[in-house]
């Protein structure tokens, strides 16, 4: 299990007469906030990449983060699990659970178990499909194969590829279509069972039929886990998630439910951006 938020940077807001509004979601029993950001502010270096990201994040739905090339977006999500801590300073909370997991003494690989991550691009292992969902149980001692066995039929179900490669487990992950590799690694991701699914623009390298496809793993999977996915497909924002934060210039400008922000938004930027004419 997880075992000092520091002081908050002054931005020099140059960017003040922008209109923001950021609607938190309605939690509820069978929707808690599960995962939260305070005061959470990136540097790389001198250069503060996000100054106003404080968000909300509920059980079970889907949240797109969208906006220019630049925006904050992927930024903010890779420090969602800290995978900027060797390129980037991080302050202020990220709160999951409760624990404040952007704390020193917290033990990151077990993080890593509960809010798993997919790139932009397939990254599988130059191993068979079968040794891409055990490797990391092996590494934490599951050796059992049956079990082995049971959870890589069950994660490749639930990514929704198992009917495609059942018959060759064994062969090279590296032998599949891009979009099958896509499915693979979120099978990989969900098989060491974790709470949240973070995707780095995953679709962006698939042909539209795999991103179809994508799409319906997700709608899926959500019943089951929490998906964050930063897209630059308005309509893939708009066909998947319950909710979109919309950034611009380091800084959420607009959160709130996908409809809403898709057909009337507050911000004037953030409609400009979803109807095509921005820039």
């Amino acid at each position: 299990m997880f075992i000092n938020p520091t002081s908050q940077h002054q931005h020099n807001d140059n960017t003040a007469w922008l209109d923001r509004n950021i609607v938190a979601p309605e939690a509820t029993s069978e929707s808690p906030v599960v995962l939260e950001t305070k005061n959470m502010h990136v540097f790389y270096g001198e250069n503060e990449a996000l100054y106003e990201g404080d968000l909300q994040f509920l059980e079970h739905k889907i949240t797109a983060l969208i906006g220019p090339s630049g925006s904050g977006k992927s930024t903010y999500l890779r420090s969602l699990n800290r995978m900027n801590d060797n390129v980037a300073k991080v302050t202020g909370q990220i709160m999951y659970r409760g624990v404040d997991v952007n704390q020193p003494d917290i033990d990151v690989y077990e993080m890593w178990r509960r809010i798993g991550m997919v790139f932009q691009r397939p990254n599988p292992f130059a191993k068979s499909i079968y040794d891409n969902i055990v490797f990391a149980l092996r590494r934490r001692g599951i050796t059992d194969k049956h079990q082995l066995d049971e959870i890589v039929e069950t994660s490749l179900k639930q990514a929704a590829i198992w009917d495609e490669v059942k018959d060759k487990l064994n062969q090279s992950a590296l032998a599949l279509s891009g979009g099958q590799q896509q499915r693979l690694c979120i099978a990989r991701a969900i098989a060491i069972k974790p709470d949240i699914l973070l995707l780095d623009e995953p679709a962006s390298a698939l042909d539209p039929v795999s991103t179809s496809q994508l799409e319906n793993t997700l709608l899926q999977l959500k019943k089951q886990y929490t998906i964050i996915i930063v897209t630059h497909n308005m309509q893939q924002a708009a066909r998947i998630s319950d909710y979109t934060a919309f950034f611009n210039l380091g800084r959420v400008l607009e959160y709130d439910e996908t409809s809403t922000i898709f057909t009337s938004p507050k911000v004037q930027l953030t409609n400009n951006y979803v109807a095509g004419d921005f820039g």
